[in-house]
């Protein structure tokens, strides 16, 4: 096998925060089992043991939610005790954790630091925005408390980026929050798109990213990093990376941007693998990894031709002009129709401004790379 990527949900879909627009939450509500509880070690074991024992140049391992930590640093513990026990290659083991940041301590920093964890931290801007959707159980304000815990990653030297749900508020306001992040310090930098919930109306929810929000937003965000690139102090956004790589010739890191979905093992917390995080229904369930070899959890995944179902773009799409370096973008973003059999994404338009803005100096970029 090629290098292998496993996302798992330790915890499920429970969390210690409740977002306003948690697209996981929209997920477990609309399948027969909401929670599985959390992953037991058995669990972790199989999955470690039959990715590792069959991966080859390289393996990672991302831990998200719900919210993980939630599961307690012992966990994490058997995870780098069965890494070591299954890594009988001597290939590199990658691990991260995507996180609210809302539990972390300095018993976490600490363990974090010395286990080489990626960690990411979701927050939204600065305070009064980042508060407006994302609160605690109980409704209350959360930034003061997850800002406090990211001084100390700082503190402990543990590697971090940030990352930002752009929804109508942080959409409106990025140049704001771009200025705030660099004061910070903070230069890794990733921006989601808000999702609507899955088979629903898009753009009814208050969150809601319209197109035309969407693409002002990337131009905005576009022209302030670009500014600091021709100073050299660029922090590093991962969209923009990705695009400026297309057109020097690289192979996007980020599937969202290659066009095709790729092939990815996400693993809820009783061991069943899905697609991809965006589609963990039950009809998208491709096996458990207590029960089924990775040969299996593939044929199936072959079955119900998920990344086939990627392919299937709209012919105006393909013959776009910007389609080589857009190339459909997301297949969660996409909307199909019945009448061509193919499908167009619902952010179509806001692509198609951004790169009429902007690609002149993405490919300026680009030139600097291929020298």
């Amino acid at each position: 096998m090629p290098p292998i990527s496993i996302l798992m949900k330790p915890s499920s879909g429970m969390c210690n925060m409740q977002c306003d627009y948690c697209f996981y939450c929209d997920e477990t509500q609309k399948r027969v089992q909401e929670s599985y509880g959390f992953m037991s070690e058995s669990t972790l074991k199989n999955v470690i043991r039959k990715t590792l024992l069959r991966a080859s140049g390289s393996a990672a391992y991302a831990f998200q939610g719900g919210e993980p930590t939630l599961r307690g640093l012992d966990f994490y513990r058997k995870v780098i005790e069965y890494e070591v026990q299954y890594n009988k290659k001597g290939i590199p083991v990658h691990n991260a954790i995507q996180t609210n940041g809302y539990a972390l301590n300095e018993e976490w920093c600490r363990f974090f630091k010395e286990n080489h964890f990626l960690v990411g931290v979701s927050i939204d801007g600065m305070q009064e925005i980042h508060d407006t959707y994302r609160h605690d159980k109980s409704g209350n304000a959360t930034f003061n408390k997850i800002k406090a815990n990211v001084d100390l990653m700082e503190k402990y030297g543990v590697e971090y980026n940030i990352l930002t749900v752009v929804n109508q508020i942080t959409a409106k306001n990025i140049k704001q929050i771009y200025a705030y992040y660099m004061e910070n310090g903070w230069i890794y930098q990733q921006y989601i798109g808000c999702l609507d919930p899955l088979g629903e109306e898009r753009g009814t929810k208050e969150y809601a990213l319209t197109p035309k929000q969407y693409g002002v937003f990337l131009v905005e965000l576009f022209e302030l990093w670009y500014q600091d690139w021709k100073k050299g102090k660029q922090p590093y956004i991962r969209q923009f990376e990705n695009y400026v790589g297309i057109m020097a010739g690289y192979l996007p890191e980020a599937c969202n941007q290659r066009g095709i979905c790729g092939i990815q093992n996400v693993v809820e917390a009783d061991g069943s693998v899905y697609p991809c995080d965006f589609y963990m229904l039950d009809e998208y369930c491709l096996g458990n990894f207590n029960d089924n070899q990775i040969d299996e959890i593939n044929a199936r995944r072959k079955e119900i031709g998920f990344v086939e179902r990627s392919l299937k773009l709209d012919d105006n799409c393909k013959s776009c002009q910007y389609y080589s370096i857009c190339r459909g973008g997301c297949q969660r973003d996409r909307e199909f129709d019945e009448q061509t059999s193919s499908y167009k994404n619902y952010y179509c338009s806001s692509f198609r401004y951004f790169f009429e803005q902007c690609l002149v100096r993405i490919k300026e970029i680009a030139k600097t790379l291929v020298k």
